[in-house]
């Protein structure tokens, strides 16, 4: 049985799969890195980035916005869910 926190993140990668595939195994818009197989922590890590202004190339500003309404806790689940792909 998933947890609740599993079904969180994979209901928030839905939007994400538009650009990095159904398993993390795209590059967005040819650009990003493959987000499959990223652990946990380092997505965490990098979504916070994201949010601080402390991480991202190309798509930095594409990402910010898709990042800024997640809280803590659906980043965690987002980042748990992630890193099963």
């Amino acid at each position: 049985m998933k947890s609740s926190s599993s079904n969180q993140g994979q209901q928030l990668f839905l939007k994400c799969a538009g650009c990095h595939g159904q398993n993390g195994e795209i590059k967005a818009l040819g650009k990003s890195e493959v987000i499959q197989g990223w652990d946990k922590q380092k997505t965490i890590d990098v979504l916070n980035g994201y949010k601080n202004d402390t991480y991202g190339k190309a798509l930095k500003g594409v990402m910010k916005s898709q990042v800024l309404s997640l809280n803590e806790t659906e980043i965690e689940a987002l980042a748990e869910y992630i890193s099963t792909l």
